[in-house]
């Protein structure tokens, strides 16, 4: 089989970004049909002619075939530091695997990713919930429907990113579907409420379980750092010949939205709203147990009773508050000791989270991955409110990702980070917002670690604003550029054409390392420019079978 790209404006034209109009010549979209089941792409340039060749092995039979397949085709990222091209993915539909178990509208997926592969994209990311594959009762896992979508992305010639994602879906920022934690695990949380997050209140949070309890055998005779480990051991089994062949990367999921964090600011029952600072999550017995215990260790008893008193609450605004106000509590001989014992409490977690995995994927030939949080409102402030409250121990004097960029480095991970699409003048003045200086911050404490970074956006963005963005944080010289990039996220509005023609630009700016000079043109006449155009007739087929997504 054979792919190659051409490019014409005769499908794909440009358009003024500020149209929402979609017209019918830019958003259909197909693929030619050749001799069922192959497909041709063709991708030509003036200068030259570029062709992907994947040969009879693109279907292998049997282990032996299997195994050798993955073998030959080795990863294709990160490219080496002195190439400036950055893959693409794109995240995959939250609900891409049922409750049920099974692969969701598997037609709509086949087209989807036979039309990302003609965009150029690297391939796709997708969350292995913990909720659906373990749902049965401790170590029964089902990992078929995931097996079929890995099936469907090799025989589309794309990668696949995996999340380990030991959190539940929903209650957060896009969240389209509610996917819980494991029956079994909550049946203990009902009998031991203790076991998640808990804010001053006594407000109870079922996101993620508390890391106060990691090393606490709470999980039916098992604590939950193990239960993580023999869940992602289950994955490697199951896939083993595939991990460091079409499964590319292993994202390694460390709290609320995957996310090494505390779930200080829950969206759920309108508990907090933007710009919001948080709460502090230190309230369940395991957690106020270590803090009381740290305070004694230094002498200071009395500071281990319980989190700041002062500190507000989750709609505050920094000044609202004594303790996050410019010259307030955060700064004191009290405010470092329990920033210090709050953060160095999440960083304890992920370096066990990130050793445990590292010894599970050691030889696989996949990358490791986890990532942090772009937590951008009140960044403009001393305090920084929004990230204390988060764990980040970044204030105006204190470098609070550094640390966790050393630990990263430490385990061989790549730190993935959101917010990249964002930019200062954006954001509402009243919140402080500098996403632009939070995104150059973790890409000084990267290179200065030596841990390799790589970047989301945080919220679902089609314009050329926000492309334009991240291929120029790409570009910076501030700090680290990007090993990948991973797009949020595939649906219905990705297809349309407006938007599907800004995500083409994008992949084809990222591979060139970032050059975002070079657009697509009004009139295509020497076959220069990226095009995927086919018999129009299946384009309106394959187009309106990848929106059923």
């Amino acid at each position: 089989m054979e792919l190659t790209l051409n490019s014409s404006s005769s499908l794909i034209k440009r358009k003024d970004t500020k149209t929402s109009r979609n017209h019918e010549s830019s958003s259909n979209m197909s693929f030619a049909k050749m001799k069922p089941p192959t497909y041709q792409f063709q991708a030509k340039s003036s200068v030259k002619e570029m062709k992907f060749t994947h040969d009879k092995t693109f279907k292998p039979e049997g282990e032996e075939a299997t195994e050798r397949w993955e073998k030959l085709h080795v990863l294709s990222y990160p490219h080496p530091k002195n190439d400036s091209s950055v893959p693409v993915f794109v995240m995959l539909p939250l609900d891409t695997v049922t409750m049920s178990g099974h692969l969701n509208k598997p037609r709509a997926m086949n087209a989807s990713l036979m039309a990302l592969k003609g965009a150029g994209v690297e391939g796709v990311m997708v969350d292995a919930w913990w909720g659906l594959v373990e749902k049965d009762g401790p170590m029964k896992y089902n990992w078929e429907g995931y097996a079929e979508l890995i099936q469907m992305v090799q025989k589309h010639g794309l990668k696949l990113q995996v999340v380990m994602s030991f959190h539940q879906c929903g209650g957060n920022v896009g969240d389209s579907c509610s996917i819980p934690l494991p029956p079994w695990v909550l049946e203990e949380i009902s009998k031991n409420p203790d076991l998640v997050y808990t804010d001053k209140s006594g407000r109870r949070n079922p996101e993620y379980i508390s890391l106060g309890c990691d090393s606490v055998p709470v999980l039916r005779g098992r604590t939950p750092i193990q239960v993580y480990s023999d869940f992602m051991r289950s994955f490697r089994d199951r896939f083993d010949n595939y991990i460091g062949g079409v499964i590319a990367e292993i994202q390694v999921g460390m709290g609320p939205c995957g996310e090494l964090r505390y779930p200080s600011y829950p969206e759920s029952n309108g508990t907090w709203r933007f710009p919001g600072i948080g709460e502090f999550q230190c309230y369940d017995k395991y957690m106020r147990s270590s803090l009381q215990a740290y305070a004694e260790s230094i002498g200071k008893t009395n500071w281990g009773t319980s989190g700041p008193h002062d500190a507000g609450e989750y709609k505050n605004l920094p000044e609202d508050t004594e303790f996050f106000r410019r010259d307030g509590t955060w700064n004191s001989e009290y405010g470092k000791f329990f920033m210090e014992w709050y953060s160095g409490k999440l960083l304890e977690h992920g370096d066990k989270l990130l050793a445990s995995a590292k010894e599970v994927f050691q030889g696989t030939g996949a990358k490791l991955s986890g990532k942090v949080a772009g937590i951008h409102w009140h960044y403009n402030t001393r305090s920084h409110a929004a990230e204390l409250t988060a764990g980040y121990y970044n204030t105006r004097n204190h470098d609070g990702y550094l640390p966790i960029a050393k630990m990263f480095n430490t385990h061989g991970v790549v730190l993935n980070f959101t917010c990249m699409e964002m930019k200062d003048g954006e954001q509402p003045e009243h919140a402080n917002c500098s996403p632009e200086g939070l995104v150059k911050q973790v890409q000084n404490a990267t290179r200065q670690a030596g841990t390799e970074l790589a970047g989301e956006n945080a919220l679902e963005r089609y314009d050329s604003s926000a492309f334009g963005q991240v291929v120029a944080t790409n570009r910076s010289d501030s700090g680290n550029g990007l090993t990948a990039f991973t797009y949020l996220r595939m649906n219905k509005r990705l297809f349309e054409g407006q938007n599907w023609q800004q995500l083409v630009e994008f992949v084809k700016n990222m591979k060139e390392g970032g050059d975002g000079r070079r657009q697509l043109s009004e009139e295509d006449t020497t076959g220069s420019d990226l095009y995927v155009g086919f018999v129009r007739r299946s384009s309106r087929r394959i187009s309106e079978e990848a929106s059923l997504v």
